[in-house]
């Protein structure tokens, strides 16, 4: 992948999963990091693991940023430490999937919360410093389930669906000032919460969720960020406005 001499980037729920896998492939290209997640014990091992083999240390923040002064802050220290933001992976998220009827106002507030708003106001605070820059890279953290409609994931979908819609407005916005926005969309990833599912129903979900994919499996979270690696680099800067699928074939064009 291409990227310039001292590329910066802020990566959301970066502590594990496809955040942390995203992370350590960014550092692996020798981009600057600031990290940032809810969990501020995991997100320092993660920043302390990212620094191993002569690698800088990224910057490690906490903070709810569907909050948005945490947001606002966020977007600050990159600049402080960096003097710039290149990339923004808004990947912040993890709704509460259930059967609909089953949720209450605290999961449906959370689910809109973790993924939609966090993405709106990071997005708000990263964009006015791109356009000064003439140059950024906006990579949102969607999901398949949008366009499968996927078993309990009615309320995660509304959310994430507002992620889509978020991404082709910015991008139409902002192309001229020299920002791009796509959204990456996964099917079933095997992350750390997709392996804590135990309970027969959530066993179940999953079996419907894998059955969907043609690939028979679900998919890597490197698999993931070579994706969001690519669409945030230099050489995609004639990709914008994409909802780009990883998703083992369980949606096709």
């Amino acid at each position: 992948m291409r990227y310039s001499a001292e590329r910066t980037a802020i990566v959301t729920g970066a502590a594990v999963g496809i955040g942390k896998a995203i992370a350590a492939r960014f550092a692996d290209e020798g981009v600057r990091l600031v990290i940032a997640d809810l969990d501020a014990e995991l997100i320092e091992k993660t920043a302390a693991g990212l620094a191993r083999g002569g690698r800088p240390a990224p910057v490690a923040r906490t903070g709810d940023l569907s909050e948005r002064a945490n947001a606002d802050a966020l977007v600050a220290a990159c600049q402080e430490a960096y003097g710039r933001v290149d990339i923004l992976v808004n990947n912040a998220g993890g709704g509460v999937v259930r059967p609909t009827l089953t949720h209450t106002e605290e999961t449906l507030r959370a689910t809109v919360d973790r993924n939609l708003w966090t993405t709106i106001y990071c997005s708000l605070a990263a964009l006015p410093v791109m356009k000064a820059q003439g140059y950024g890279r906006i990579v949102n953290m969607g999901a398949e389930s949008v366009r499968n409609g996927l078993y309990w994931h009615a309320v995660y979908n509304a959310a994430k669906g507002g992620v889509h819609g978020l991404t082709t407005g910015l991008a139409r916005e902002f192309i001229t000032d020299g920002i791009t926005v796509n959204t990456v969309a996964p099917s079933a990833i095997r992350t750390e919460a997709y392996d804590a599912f135990n309970r027969p129903e959530e066993l179940a979900m999953i079996k419907r969720m894998v059955d969907l994919i043609p690939a028979g499996r679900a998919g890597t979270v490197d698999e993931v960020a070579s994706m969001v690696a690519y669409l945030a680099s230099d050489e995609a800067g004639y990709v914008t406005g994409q909802v780009v699928s990883v998703n083992g074939g369980s949606s096709m064009l």
